[in-house]
């Protein structure tokens, strides 16, 4: 019998799923780096001597970088060998993690994370590409993703709670050394474990593509970020639209390439496009993490590091889905199993649209979980089709696609859903904003809760009890929007997997003949 890697049906052995925990480890740490600065921030700030707007760079460059070279990377790893690419890309990101750590003022620590997003972007499609070679067995493929997918995620979730507990023992510097054992531990023993695959006939590369994507890419994430931050301004808008006039071209020059940077034709299998527009979507309402944290924060009163642990129940019930959903999968359609999970989140929406100002934490905690586990099978199940759909020497590329799009989701849904709470809350200012407040502090309580919470600091205690009862009260209307939106795009998601995923077999079952799929 031939080794799952050497690109035959049978089963991967010990060598594989060892291989599989040094491939997921680097995961865990690439995405734990992207939320790992929420707490960070104001130490390295007041650390550095850094301004807001070099504040603003420390925080994003990562994020802005990652997203923009995720598709280069993809196909750079499909053409010159995944391992390869992988191994440079821990390297790099080792050698960054420790400049960064030891960064002596603003700008150097500015490139050292400009440095760490370009290697982060190597690999997570480095990674699920080496995973498709490396499982070729459907079950075990499916629970591979699973399990890769759980780190690459749970990362996101653990970075504030992780950063926090180590800023109460040791310097600012240290957030940025988790990483260094991990990939130092991926370059000792990729070599042994992993299989090198890259693409038979490549083709060239092509420059020009790669240069468009990036302008298509990260002018479209810049502006969205912005505008979620400043809402409806000429110079984010204008970035934007940049991007996209860039990304038309970079479209019709891949139609018009041999061997194009990003290859066209996956869209044409249903699978892939519906699973990769489904993700789109459910990752548009990520937004509604950030409403759940701020209420814990300003409405609740909250720590950051306790509002952290209090999501965490969340965080831990979609880890426990990404796991368990390939497994259920082998015995129920996926489509079925996508349709419920989506359910059981749309109802974790109507529970969160139910937390008042007042009310206490059971019912917030249980509508988060609801909304976490339930969005998990599709997040699982979805990234195995999208990597499973394409042709071996496509994966890499397949899986950038996968990572870009929920960038790009994740930066539109706090523009689209953050507006839509801004635009409540602003609506719901005049209501509770004294009267005799200064323009600048009742411009800055009409903005947003954290900033009425500022204000009313420096209030007697009459009027600021006032003051945070109203802003409150209307930060939560605002939250009950978002979530209301965010449940009604779960079920249209739900709908659009069930008809177009519903010809899909359980796990490991024999896929349909034509006929078959005609009586369907």
């Amino acid at each position: 019998m031939k080794n799952a890697s050497t690109g035959s049906d049978s089963k991967a052995g010990l060598k594989e799923w060892i291989g599989l925990a040094v491939l997921s480890l680097p995961a865990l740490l690439v995405s734990i780096d992207v939320s790992v600065m929420i707490l960070a921030l104001p130490h390295i700030g007041a650390a550095l001597g850094a301004d807001s707007v070099q504040q603003l760079w420390i925080m994003d460059i990562y994020g802005f970088l990652l997203s923009g070279f995720l598709i280069t990377m993809g196909t750079l790893g499909d053409r010159l060998g995944r391992r390869k690419l992988l191994m440079i890309g821990a390297a790099v990101f080792g050698l960054s993690s420790v400049l960064a750590a030891n960064a002596n003022s603003a700008g150097m620590l500015i490139a050292a994370r400009a440095l760490l997003g370009i290697a982060g972007a190597t690999v997570s499609p480095s990674t699920l590409g080496l995973i498709s070679n490396m499982f070729r067995d459907h079950k075990q493929r499916s629970l591979a993703i699973g399990i890769w997918f759980t780190c690459s995620m749970g990362g996101m979730a653990l970075g504030p709670v992780v950063g926090g507990m180590m800023l109460e023992h040791f310097p600012w510097g240290s957030v940025f050394l988790l990483g260094v054992p991990v990939m130092v531990l991926l370059l000792l023993t990729a070599p042994y474990l992993l299989p090198e695959y890259r693409d038979p006939t490549p083709g060239r590369l092509d420059m020009p593509s790669v240069v468009l994507s990036l302008c298509a890419i990260l002018p479209t994430i810049y502006g969205l970020k912005e505008i979620a931050k400043q809402g409806l301004q000429i110079l984010p808008l204008f970035a934007v639209a940049a991007g996209v006039a860039f990304g038309i071209v970079f479209v019709k020059r891949q139609r018009q390439l041999d061997n194009p940077l990003m290859d066209l034709r996956l869209f044409t299998n249903p699978a892939f496009s519906t699973a990769l527009g489904g993700m789109f979507g459910i990752t548009l309402t990520g937004a509604s993490m950030l409403f759940v944290a701020q209420h814990l924060q300003f409405v609740l009163g909250l720590s950051p590091l306790r509002a952290a642990v209090c999501m965490l129940p969340g965080v831990v019930a979609s880890m426990a889905g990404m796991l368990t959903s390939p497994i259920i999968a082998r015995r129920i359609r996926p489509s079925l199993l996508i349709g419920v999970g989506l359910t059981v989140s749309a109802i974790g929406c109507i529970l969160l649209s139910q937390v008042g100002a007042g009310s206490g934490l059971s019912i917030l905690i249980v509508g988060y979980i609801l909304f976490n586990a339930g969005s998990a099978p599709f997040a699982s199940l979805s990234s195995d089709l999208i990597v499973g759909s394409a042709p071996p020497e496509k994966a890499g590329s397949a899986a950038s696609l996968l990572q870009t799009s929920g960038e790009f989701a994740f930066a539109l849904g706090i523009a689209v859903l953050g507006s839509i709470g801004t635009y409540i809350y602003h609506s719901k200012a005049v209501d509770f904003i004294p009267s005799d407040l200064t323009a600048s502090a009742a411009r800055a309580s009409s903005e947003s809760l954290p900033g009425a919470v500022s204000v009313a600091k420096g209030l007697p205690e009459s009027i600021s009890g006032a003051l945070l009862h109203g802003a409150r009260e209307a930060f939560t209307s605002s939250m009950h929007a978002v979530v209301a939106v965010s449940g009604g795009l779960m079920i249209a998601i739900a709908f659009l997997a069930v008809i177009k995923l519903r010809h899909i077999r359980p796990i490991g079952q024999k896929a349909p003949s034509e006929m078959e799929l005609l009586r369907e």
